[in-house]
């Protein structure tokens, strides 16, 4: 994959590891660099609220401020993260395409995994719009596949394919930025959590109407007693 970007002539070797908190602030400064550049950058308060915000997130968290501070103090003695002088209030901001040693459009896929979770090259696509735009899914494969092949005396891999989930045509990718990740999980974080709540979720459904349905025949009950006729209820057949 060749970019048009060049390329940082600084590379750490190893590849610093960071937490997953480490990572939810590193990926918020990457992407408001992009996004919201007028108030880049960003004021500890303003941090904290990307963080913590409940779209484009996964997993979503309630940082306080003293995580997101020492998460900082870590970032910012791994090279990752500077903090801006001048005016009132302290700033920060990333080095995260110097500090690991990527081209541009691989730190984007790299900050949109840490914010967002393992994602499909088409949804990599889709969800980088307003950070980059790539040409095509072909073009962010390729990315990733130079990420997931990358050197020994680089840092090595960065990403790694997951394995295909059930019915899902395409597999997902995830960052090893926290260290390595099973890759026989499939889907985020949320996907598999939604699916251990289901049945959860059913037997409350079912439990509630059948406690509806009892009340309503205890009204019908009272209806027929004060009416004088007989009340008669059809039970449910076996193959129902």
């Amino acid at each position: 994959m060749t970019s048009t970007s060049p390329l940082p002539t600084t590379s750490p070797t190893p590849t610093p590891t960071v937490s997953p908190i480490e990572a939810r602030v590193l990926g918020t400064l990457m992407e408001k660099a992009r996004t919201v550049p007028d108030s880049y950058p960003l004021t500890l308060n303003s941090l904290i609220l990307g963080c913590n915000q409940k779209s484009s997130r996964e997993p979503l968290m309630e940082l306080t401020e003293a995580q997101v501070a020492t998460a900082l103090d870590q970032l910012k003695s791994a090279g990752l993260v500077r903090e801006s002088s001048g005016g009132r209030t302290t700033r920060y901001e990333h080095n995260f395409q110097r500090g690991i040693g990527v081209y541009e459009q691989s730190a984007v896929l790299l900050g949109l995994l840490m914010l967002r979770g393992p994602q499909t090259a088409g949804e990599l696509r889709l969800n980088s719009e307003r950070w980059y735009k790539f040409a095509d899914i072909s073009s962010v494969e390729g990315f990733l596949e130079e990420l997931q092949d990358r050197a020994a005396e680089k840092g090595g891999p960065l990403v790694v394919k997951l394995a295909r989930g059930p019915g899902t045509r395409e597999q997902r990718w995830a960052h090893l930025l926290c260290g390595p990740v099973d890759v026989t999980q499939s889907g985020s974080p949320s996907t598999r959590a939604n699916d251990g709540s289901v049945a959860g979720n059913t037997a409350a459904r079912i439990e509630r109407l059948e406690a509806e349905v009892a009340q309503l025949r205890n009204t019908v009950q009272k209806l027929c007693a004060e009416l004088g006729v007989e009340a008669s209820f059809t039970p449910p057949s076996a193959d129902a």
